[in-house]
């Protein structure tokens, strides 16, 4: 489809990467994660007015959720992430990887890197602030030939790792908090759902040829800033899959479409919302639906939105369901409207008492939720803002990305005004970290091992954290033997279920170095790595002796020689057939066929001129 057909669409990117330092960015904990938990720290948020005198509209609707925020503390975790100590310095080591990406995007490097606090109101952060830093500003890159603007690189501290809520509260993991972050947000110069996915996918590839970034879920996350004509901008939070970046873009784009035809129809058909909320807790006194039996419920009426509330606005997902949003992050289950009734138990009879009392008609939609009376009156409050917004268009919010590439309601888009400076941590001159080398590009990488791999094969190498290892051994083993016990082999354990995260590059190495000095056999890499999985610790000698080797199989092969002596006095050099095969049941998957068949037709060859007579 060309940009002509996608009514305007802007795309900016922001790429969230990990980086994979000894230390957090603010304090000197490890960045690894941790288990068992010493004890719990328990927060509420509160809202606080600017200097200016104004309130976030997103710290707003937060603070109206009546949630609160535990936190577990570890051994391996400090009194800087529970907020209890100021934090130390910055991280040298990640902004000299920071510096780094920033060269490598052609980007200008500020002269002082200063720390800016950034409000976070989902309790992600114990302080109610996010500690950021930029570092660098207007860069570029190339993606499909199109050039595309790097706004900002920036260093900060990752949020908590949430872990559990339930009805009021959620239990976030002290661990995650501090580790060193690259945030890089592209220019709104994206104008197709698949440049927004190569684009993606390239900084990813430029992150990872640093060779200092983490891996793994949860280390890397894109938001995506979508906007149309008419329309709104939109940010998406947590496209976790790179390749679902291209069809969450389209989704939005249709959710919008939708919304901005809904809006149409509203106006034409005097669409119009009721601000008042009624108790209709006695029309369902007698109902025989478990979800509402015994429960208070309030409504709403939308005056002409039969029909519309119901209307799918993205695959799956109707208006009805982005109120559903607003209603579980009010601590609701859901809502009910009258477009998709009579269901889950309630009667038609139920509906008609409903649009009587509050004096609905046929063309009007009512919506109403059950649970805790404040809960429901701050949640139907908020969906009658939304409804509001119904008869404008598509609202500014903050969205979060589902596995299905469609998007539900977070909360609000924050205000512009989220920065303020952070007084506890001094500036730093960015000229200690210009001398920088940079480093090769994976794609680059992969042209060259192209000389020696399949293309697919040449490029999973170059993007390898263990691809120095393939450089290091390339001069003593076959290029494809490498691979196989970097890459190959551990996919395929993958599959059968083992936990090859166990794997390290000691274990690749050691494993490598046997094969080298012929130790083992390279068929009994597969052996070998399903060791290290089982015994981690396992050192070399263990490995060897646990492995077959070159002369396990001289032994073998003598023994059954003489043990089958009288197949070959009988059928000569046609028994290698079946001594092959047995010889194969013992070794298969462990020693090269082609070295076993050599021993073999030597060892038969020589016992049947040890056997035949001697001319006189």
């Amino acid at each position: 489809m060309s940009e002509e057909n996608w009514h305007g669409l802007k795309v900016g990117i922001e790429i969230h990467q990990q980086l994979d330092t000894a230390e957090k960015l603010f304090c000197r904990c490890p960045t690894e994660s941790s288990e068992d938990p010493k004890l719990e720290i328990k927060r509420y948020l509160r809202l606080k007015k600017s200097e200016m005198g104004e309130e976030d509209r997103a710290a707003k609707e937060e603070v109206e959720r009546r949630k609160s925020f535990h936190y577990q503390f570890y051994n391996s975790t400090c009194l800087v992430e529970a907020d209890e100590e100021p934090p130390t310095e910055m991280n040298r080591e990640a902004l000299k990887i920071a510096v780094q990406v920033a060269k490598m995007l052609r980007m200008t490097i500020l002269d002082e890197i200063h720390v800016m606090r950034k409000i976070v109101i989902d309790g992600s952060n114990t302080t109610g602030f996010q500690r950021t830093a930029l570092v660098a500003v207007d860069g570029e890159i190339e993606v499909k030939e199109e050039k595309i603007g790097i706004a900002t690189l920036c260093l900060e501290e990752e949020a908590c790792r949430k872990i559990g809520e339930g009805e009021g509260f959620i239990v976030y993991s002290l661990d995650r908090l501090g580790i060193p972050l690259i945030e890089i947000g592209t220019k709104p110069d994206i104008k197709t759902p698949e440049i927004a996915k190569e684009t993606a996918k390239k900084l990813g590839m430029i992150l990872r040829s640093t060779g200092r970034v983490k891996r793994g879920i949860g280390t890397i996350r894109q938001d995506v800033n979508i906007s149309i004509k008419d329309g709104a901008r939109v940010e998406i939070k947590g496209v976790q899959d790179l390749e679902l970046i291209d069809k969450v873009v389209e989704n939005e784009v249709l959710r919008q479409l939708n919304l901005l035809k809904i809006k149409e129809d509203l106006q034409k058909g005097n669409g119009k919302v009721v601000e008042e909320i009624y108790d209709v807790t006695d029309i369902f006194r007698n109902t025989k639906s478990n979800i509402i039996k015994g429960k208070k419920v309030k409504a709403i009426v939308l005056k002409n939105f039969a029909g519309i509330v119901g209307r799918e606005i993205q695959p799956n997902r109707r208006l009805g369901s982005e109120f559903a949003d607003i209603a579980k992050v009010f601590g609701l289950g859901g809502i009910f409207h009258t477009d998709e009734l009579p269901a889950y138990g309630i009667t038609a009879e139920e509906v008609r008492e409903l649009r009587k009392k509050l004096g609905a008609t046929e063309k009007d939609a009512i919506v109403f939720g059950t649970g805790d009376s404040e809960r429901v009156e701050r949640a139907l409050r908020r969906i009658i803002e939304r409804a509001k917004f119904c008869l404008i268009g598509v609202p500014e919010e903050t969205r979060k990305a589902n596995e299905d590439a469609t998007t539900s309601y977070l909360r609000p888009l924050p205000g512009s005004a989220r920065m303020y400076p952070e007084t506890d941590v001094p500036p730093v001159l960015s000229s200690d970290f210009l001398t920088v080398e940079l480093p090769e590009l994976i794609e680059e990488r992969a042209k060259r091992y192209g000389k020696l791999l399949p293309p697919d094969l040449a490029l999973e190498i170059a993007d390898s954290k263990h691809y120095r290892l393939f450089e290091e051994f390339c001069s003593f083993l076959p290029p494809t033997i490498i691979a196989r016990v970097i890459h190959v082999i551990p996919i395929e354990l993958k599959r059968e279920g083992l936990n090859v995260d166990l794997l390290n590059e000691e274990h690749f190495k050691m494993v490598l170095e046997l094969i080298k000095s012929g130790e083992i056999a390279k068929e009994g890499a597969e052996n070998a790595l399903r060791l290290l999985i089982e015994k981690p610790s396992a050192k070399r000698d263990q490995l060897k002796s646990a492995i077959c080797s070159k002369s396990d199989v001289d032994g073998f092969i003598q023994r059954l020689l003489e043990e089958k002596k009288d197949l070959i006095a009988e059928k000569g050099e046609n028994a290698f057939k079946p001594l092959m095969g047995i010889v194969m049941g013992e070794f298969r998957g462990k020693v090269d066929g082609k070295v076993i068949a050599e021993k073999l037709r030597e060892a038969i060859a020589k016992k049947i001129r040890e056997t035949r007579p001697q001319n006189s």
